[in-house]
């Protein structure tokens, strides 16, 4: 019976010993090595790092790889492009070049949908509601909040 205690004994203790082994043994995970709090996905929820100013929309305003998350414009996602872009003047006109960036983001991914050919992926959209779009998106990268705004009107009356 003692013998039977003692191995148990042993038994839990050297099980006990591995498992802190192999628990050192883990590589360590530095915080926000993604830019992600531990445990959110990246572009998801309010996941790091979060700007309220418009970036990486070009090479010349992009400073990070991992682009900051942008506040959410207040349109419903089941919205369609008016709405999107209508956000995106009412951002501008308050300087939340953030929303506004992310606003016109969405307004053009909604101008774009539809029945696209496999062939014309590659292709920019020849669309013009789509690149005058663009086009206001390449004004804020520029920092032109005032002709962002009118191509904005632009792409509003094209709808």
């Amino acid at each position: 019976m003692r013998v039977a205690k003692t191995t148990a004994i042993v038994f839990v203790a050297l099980a006990a010993l591995l498992a802190a082994r192999s628990a050192m043994a883990q590589p360590a995970t530095p915080p926000y090595e993604t830019g992600a709090r531990p445990g959110n996905e990246i572009g998801t929820g309010q996941s790091l790092p979060l700007s309220d100013k418009a970036s990486n929309t070009n090479a010349g305003d992009t400073k990070n790889v991992i682009a900051p998350r942008l506040p959410t414009p207040q349109v419903s996602e089941s919205s369609g492009p008016r709405d999107f872009l209508i956000a995106a003047r009412q951002a501008l006109a308050t300087n939340q070049t953030g929303e506004a960036q992310e606003a016109l983001e969405r307004a053009e991914s909604r101008a774009l949908e539809g029945n696209i050919l496999a062939s014309d992926i590659a292709m920019p959209s020849q669309k013009s509601t789509v690149q005058t779009i663009a086009a206001a998106r390449q004004a804020l990268a520029e920092g032109d909040r005032g002709a962002s705004i009118m191509l904005i009107d632009k792409a509003l009356a094209g709808l």
